[in-house]
């Protein structure tokens, strides 16, 4: 019988890992196994680590504790079906672990796509069940599967963080501060700001990381971590934070006192210096959840159409830097595991396109 690998990552401890093999499930009925071919890793794999129990991150592919699985977006193929309406052979984009294969249960098969409704994944946020039928997208977008991958989930809640200023009439700001703006979450948020060109928009990022910020051309202004005074703290400002580092959170607080009008906690690339300031002034820092925004928009848009318009955003920002990224390949379960704990010691350069195959 065929051998499953999975990488699984200590909830408690994420730099310990252990490779498990297991052999292959039986599929029960309607059920189809998927190959995962590869998937990207990034910054943001480590923010569903760091948020995992929070907002439920490890809860889609559980393990025994006090192991957990993290979850990455990638491009897989069937490899044995049970169900009439999904056939061997098709392609399929989304929600995985770490794994040389997992199992799903299709329903509300459509022709683009269906959702996973394994009974213990029905309760969880709806976006993560979607798995897109790749056959049905339009050729151009089925040449992007490594983009899709490492860029588009990112680049979806760039456009969802973009939404929720604009709805919100960025709180009233005159500019917007992103932490940690080399990640890719952050500079897809600014590019999408600069684009709309209404709101200055500052980065913030560590010394290494600055010439490929400003490569990007993606802010009016970019400083270096350290340098928060140079900041203009007159102006009415909305801070999005992508490095989810407490310490700097509170220095700009205090910096801009009542002009922090709106203060948004998104990643955790600095995720060792997590933490929750409390009595600062202005806004009070809120983590942002961005299933919240697409539901509202859902009700408002219809369902799937804020989705649609962040694809689209996001396919238009991956062309734009395609010759700023550097893919590389990752073959294997040790490789992986090790280039898991370069990404927790900030050792993976923004330049660099993680494509992983277990």
């Amino acid at each position: 019988m065929a051998t499953v690998t999975e990488i699984w990552v200590n909830r408690k401890n994420y730099r310990e890992t252990k490779i498990v093999e297991a052999s292959a499930q039986s599929l029960a009925d309607n059920q189809i196994r998927v190959k995962l071919e590869k998937f990207g890793l990034t910054s943001n794999n480590v923010s569903y680590a760091v948020s995992g129990d929070m907002i439920g991150y490890w809860k889609y592919y559980p393990a025994e504790d006090p192991w957990g699985k993290v979850p990455v977006w990638g491009i897989g193929e069937v490899i044995e079906s049970g169900s009439d309406e999904i056939a061997v052979g098709e392609r399929l984009y989304g929600f995985f672990p770490m794994a040389s294969e997992i199992i799903l249960t299709p329903g509300n098969v459509k022709s683009g796509g269906f959702m996973d409704v394994t009974p213990h994944r029905v309760e969880l946020p709806a976006l993560y069940n979607q798995y897109r039928r790749t056959q049905a997208d339009p050729e151009f977008l089925q040449q992007m599967e490594a983009e899709r991958c490492l860029l588009f989930p990112l680049f979806v809640t760039s456009f969802v963080l973009y939404d929720y200023l604009v709805d919100n009439d960025y709180f009233g700001a005159d500019q917007v501060i992103i932490g940690s703006v080399s990640s890719k979450t952050g500079f897809g948020l600014s590019e999408l700001l600069k684009q709309e060109g209404v709101k200055r928009v500052i980065g913030m990022t560590s010394a290494g990381n600055l010439p490929f910020v400003e490569s990007l051309n993606c802010c009016d202004q970019a400083f270096v971590y350290g340098n928060e005074s140079d900041i203009d703290t007159s102006q009415r400002t909305a801070y999005v934070d992508m490095s989810g580092n407490a310490k700097l959170t509170e220095t700009l607080h205090n910096l801009l006192g009542d002009n922090m009008v709106e203060s948004c906690m998104v990643g955790a690339t600095h995720w060792e210096n997590r933490g929750r300031a409390k009595d600062l002034p202005g806004a009070k820092p809120t983590f942002f959840f961005a299933p919240g925004q697409i539901a509202k928009r859902d009700a408002e848009w219809g369902p799937g159409v804020l989705w649609d318009k962040g694809s689209a955003a996001g396919a238009e920002i991956a062309k734009k830097i395609s010759d700023k990224m550097n893919i590389e390949s990752v073959a294997g379960a040790e490789a992986a595991s090790d280039i898991w704990k370069a990404m927790l010691d900030n050792q993976v350069s923004p330049s660099r396109g993680l494509l992983v195959s277990i």
